[in-house]
């Protein structure tokens, strides 16, 4: 089973920065793909960025040269650097992990960014 733990959300003021983090149950080595998504209200999930086991990553174009996305695997955790904060990165951060085949999230965590 994994479990998947986001933390780090909250109000930013635009321009600002904030770090969130995933932690994992378990090494998270076993996964194919680990990554955050996010969903906007009234909008669909959307990818924001993702690091494979092999350390590919790839970024959302809205995202790309404001977020770093990096792991540490000695504490389980996955984390996503947000840096150049826009109103519009407002949404729900979800962690997510692909493991033989299957698709788990965290609970997700909120981000605002507003004056």
């Amino acid at each position: 089973q994994v479990q998947l733990v986001e933390s780090g959300g909250g109000l930013v003021q635009p321009g600002g920065s904030l770090r969130l983090s995933c932690a994992a149950s378990g090494s998270i080595f076993r996964f194919r793909v680990v990554g955050w998504y996010r969903q906007a209200p009234g909008k669909g999930r959307e990818l924001v960025a993702t690091i494979t086991d092999a350390d590919i990553i790839y970024y959302g174009y809205s995202v790309k040269g404001r977020f770093t996305i990096s792991r540490d695997n000695a504490k389980n955790t996955v984390y996503l650097q947000m840096n150049s904060l826009k109103p519009e990165d407002t949404a729900v951060y979800y962690c997510n992990a692909v493991w033989y085949g299957s698709s788990y999230w965290g609970q997700g965590t909120q981000v605002t960014v507003s004056p």
